[in-house]
């Protein structure tokens, strides 16, 4: 299994996309970024600690390439607004992505850039890119939170979209 990092918002809606894939072994929301040492989910809200929401992709790379996981990265959130996804607003929403080595440092920034020759987006992409230093995995309520709240205001509004995007647009890669 290798790992991913990705912050695209709020950890509730990116967790419940990613978990549609298949090659995907788990999804852990957390924190990663910042210069507290385990922070909690109301000192990461603060935006004190520096911290962004993320998840934790634990994938097989024989059935899932580290493209393919960006791929989605990018389709499920807005990489050219810092600090913000939709209603969430903050550092800690900020678009990132923490490596875990080199090869996946090089991979995101050829990805960045072909995005950009094409102009996918009208805004330039803001998404931070950096070393992974120390993850931490969010409350247990905040692990599989859209599986378990569906009909939330909140999931149903956010989350579920991005979940119908990726059923949509990756059929031959969704669980079935």
């Amino acid at each position: 299994m290798d790992s991913a990092t990705f912050g695209g918002g709020c950890f509730w809606c990116t967790e419940a996309a990613f978990k549609e894939l298949d090659g995907i072994e788990s999804v852990t929301s957390g924190y990663a970024g910042g210069h507290v040492e385990d922070p909690t989910y109301e000192e990461v809200c603060s935006g004190e600690t520096g911290h962004a929401e993320v998840i934790q992709v634990e994938y097989d790379p024989d059935e899932i390439g580290y493209d393919e996981l960006l791929e989605v990265f990018f389709m499920v959130h807005d990489p050219t607004t810092r600090d913000r996804q939709g209603p969430d607003v903050g550092s800690q929403y900020r678009s990132a992505i923490y490596t875990h080595d080199d090869d996946q440092r090089e991979i995101v920034e050829e990805f960045v850039a072909a995005l950009e020759a094409e102009a996918v987006y009208d805004d330039p992409i803001v998404t931070e890119v950096e070393p992974l230093e120390e993850f931490y995995a969010a409350e247990e309520y905040h692990q599989d939170y859209y599986e378990k709240n569906p009909n939330q205001a909140y999931c149903a509004m956010h989350a579920a979209p991005k979940v119908k995007k990726v059923r949509e647009k990756y059929p031959e890669k969704v669980t079935q």
